[in-house]
């Protein structure tokens, strides 16, 4: 089993009044993310790895050095197509609801969120990928 590139779930040029332009979303699928998914499965053809879920294989090789290429190419996979997934057309906007009193009540404000979302993004080497996650029933950031 193959590991798949799962198509966007919109057209490229669906966010440019987000001012995401069509040939970057172009570019950054179709070269990096695709690059991620055949390093992975060059990477893991032949082994043990190949019949396993995108997921379980990011368990497998997490901290284990001699499996380092196929953690950081699965993981960027599974980055990569979550990205993709949390925008819309139509979305955007600040939380609201439990989420915004919960981000409220865990960093003093959202604009504080914001402030230490944005430095974790900035600050990340390489990616750039930052997570709002809930440890223990605790939002915080994470990279």
């Amino acid at each position: 089993m193959a590991f798949v590139q799962p198509a966007l779930p919109y057209d490229f040029n669906a966010l440019e009044s987000h001012g995401m332009k069509a040939e970057t979303f172009e570019f950054h699928y179709g070269k990096h993310h695709k690059a991620y998914v055949d390093n992975l499965n060059k990477l893991t053809d032949g082994t043990e790895l190949a019949d396993k879920s995108l997921e379980e294989v990011i368990k497998i090789s997490f901290k284990d050095p001699a499996k380092a290429g196929i953690f950081n190419n699965s993981a960027q996979v599974w980055n990569h197509t979550f990205f993709w997934n949390s925008m819309k057309p139509a979305g955007g906007g600040a939380p609201t609801g439990e989420l915004a009193a919960k981000i409220t009540a865990d960093f003093g404000s959202i604009d504080k969120f914001k402030e230490e979302f944005s430095n974790a993004a900035a600050t990340q080497f390489g990616s750039g990928w930052a997570w709002l996650i809930d440890d223990g029933g605790t939002l915080k950031v994470g990279c």
